[in-house]
C-alpha cells in the first residue's frame, strides 16, 4: 500500500510564479519516491494581509462574517495556479477548496475548529494516482457557511488532513531551515534543533514561536503524526522533527526561549472578593471567543474585601475584551480597568526542566543581572514565563539563550526583519 505524504507551504514559498514552479518540483520529488502527495498551500505572499487592508479601508468593523468570504478566496489562487504548474510538467494534479472536500468546522468565524474532514473525494482521487491540491486555512459549516482557522491555520489544515487520512508524515515547508532554540534575528547563533517533543513545540508556539501554528502541534500530538518542519529552499535538509517526549534523549532541560509581542495586559481592580465574580469575567470573555492567557489574582490596595484581576489576551482581542468587561462593572460592582500594551510574554521551555531544581531561579536572577523587571509570572512542568515591558523582551531572550548554553558556532541564515518592539 503506497504511503500517504502530506506538504504544507506557506505564502513565502508560493509568493510568485517562479517559487510555485519550485513547489511544483518538490511535490512531484515526493511523488517520484513512490508516495501519494496531498498539498496544503496558503494565500500567495501577502496576499491576506493586503485582503485585510482594503476590508478596513471600507469599514472599520467588517462582519466576521463577510471577512472569511473575503480572505477564504486568497488559497482559492493558490490551489489552481500549483496545479497548474504541476500539470504543466507532466503530473496529474486537481484542487479543491474546503467546500469541495468537506473539511467541516464549528460555526465560528475567524477562528473555527475543525471538528470532521470527508475523505471520500481525496481517497478517490488518490486511488486515480493523482497529486491533491488543497487550501488551507479554510473550512466550511454543517450548514455551507465559510469559516477561517485564524492566522496560521494552514499548519493546522495540513495535520488535520494528516491525521483524517493516517499520513506518514505530515511536512511542513517554510523560509527557515527547522525550529530553532529561538528566533534567529535575534540571537543569530541560535540553534536549529534536530528534534523536538510535541510538549515542547506546543509550548513554544504558544509563547510566541511563530514558525508552527498552536493548533497544528495540538492536533499532531492528539492523533499522534508524524511532522517535520524543513526549508523549501533546502530539500535535502530534514530540518526538525517533532514526535512524542518518551521517544527523546534529554540531554538540556530548557530546549528553546521565545517571546510573544502580541500581548495585552488587563486589570480588573477592586473585584469583590465573593464567590462567582472571577467565573463571570472568564465566562464572559470565553462567549465572545478571547483566549485569556496568563491570569494573577492578588488583593486589592484601595478597598477592603476586593482583588485586582490581572491577565492577558492576545493584542488583536484587546478592544473586543475592554468593551466586554466595561458591559460587566456595573454587575461586578468593580472599580476601573487597566490597559498595557506595552508588555511581552518572555518564555523557556524544555521538557528536561521537570524535576529539576534551579531552573526558575537561573531565569529569575538571569533577567535581574539585566535590570529586567518582572510584572507576572505563570509556570507549567515543561515552562516557564515571565511578562516584561516590551522593549525589554530582545534583551531578555539573548540573556536567557546565553545563560541557558543554547548557542552553537554557526550563524543561522534566516530571511526577514527583527520583529520589533
Amino acid at each position: 500500500m503506497r504511503k500517504i505524504i502530506v506538504q504544507k507551504f506557506g505564502g513565502t514559498s508560493v509568493a510568485d510564479t517562479g517559487k510555485i514552479k519550485n513547489v511544483a518540483q518538490t511535490v512531484i520529488r515526493e511523488k517520484k519516491n513512490g508516495n501519494d502527495v496531498v498539498v496544503v498551500v496558503s494565500a500567495m505572499g501577502h496576499t491576506t494581509d493586503y485582503l485585510v487592508k482594503m476590508a478596513n479601508d471600507l469599514s472599520p468593523t467588517p462582519s466576521a462574517r463577510e471577512m472569511d468570504m473575503l480572505l477564504s478566496t486568497g488559497e482559492g489562487v493558490s490551489i489552481a495556479l500549483l496545479a497548474m504548474a504541476i500539470q504543466a510538467a507532466g503530473y496529474d494534479a486537481v484542487s479543491f477548496n474546503a467546500m469541495q472536500i468537506g473539511i467541516v468546522t464549528e460555526n465560528v468565524h475567524t477562528k473555527a475548529r475543525i471538528i470532521n474532514i470527508k475523505t471520500d473525494k481525496l481517497k478517490k482521487n488518490l486511488a486515480e494516482g493523482k497529486i491533491i491540491v488543497v487550501a488551507g486555512f479554510q473550512g466550511v459549516t454543517e450548514d455551507g457557511e465559510i469559516t477561517t482557522l485564524g492566522r496560521g491555520g494552514s499548519d493546522t489544515s495540513a495535520v488535520a488532513l494528516a491525521a483524517a487520512l493516517n499520513a506518514e508524515r505530515c511536512d511542513i515547508y517554510t523560509d527557515v531551515e527547522g525550529v530553532y532554540t529561538t528566533d534567529p534575528r535575534v540571537v543569530p547563533n541560535a540553534s536549529r534543533l534536530d528534534e523536538i517533543s510535541y510538549e515542547e513545540m506546543l509550548e513554544l508556539a504558544h509563547a510566541g514561536a511563530n514558525v508552527l501554528h498552536p493548533r497544528s502541534v495540538e492536533t499532531a500530538k492528539q492523533f499522534n503524526v508524524p511532522m517535520r518542519v524543513r526549508s523549501s529552499f533546502k530539500l535535502d535538509n530534514l530540518g526538525t522533527l517533532i514526535l512524542g517526549v518518551n521517544n527523546m534523549e534529554i540531554y538540556k532541560p530548557v530546549a528553546g526561549v521565545a517571546a510573544d509581542l502580541s500581548q495585552t495586559r488587563i486589570v480588573v481592580c477592586d473585584v469583590p472578593d465573593v464567590p462567582g465574580c472571577a467565573a463571570k469575567i472568564f465566562g464572559k470573555l470565553a462567549e465572545d471567543n478571547i483566549s485569556v492567557d496568563m491570569i494573577i489574582q492578588s488583593y486589592a490596595r484601595k478597598v477592603s474585601n476586593t482583588n485586582d484581576i490581572a491577565f492577558t489576551i492576545d493584542s488583536a482581542d484587546t478592544d473586543k475584551a475592554v468593551a466586554t468587561l466595561n458591559q460587566l462593572k456595573n454587575d461586578l460592582h468593580c472599580g476601573e480597568i487597566q490597559v498595557n500594551k506595552d508588555i511581552a510574554k518572555v518564555s523557556i521551555v524544555g521538557a528536561g526542566m521537570i524535576d529539576r531544581p534551579g531552573i526558575a531561579s537561573t531565569m529569575f536572577e538571569t533577567l535581574a543581572k539585566q535590570n529586567i523587571n518582572i510584572k507576572m509570572i505563570s509556570t507549567s512542568e515543561i515552562k516557564i514565563s515571565c511578562l516584561v515591558n516590551k522593549e525589554d523582551a530582545h534583551k531578555a531572550v539573548k540573556a536567557l539563550h546565553d545563560v541557558f548554553e543554547l548557542g552553537c558556532d554557526e550563524v543561522a541564515e534566516v530571511k526577514g526583519d527583527l520583529p520589533p518592539v
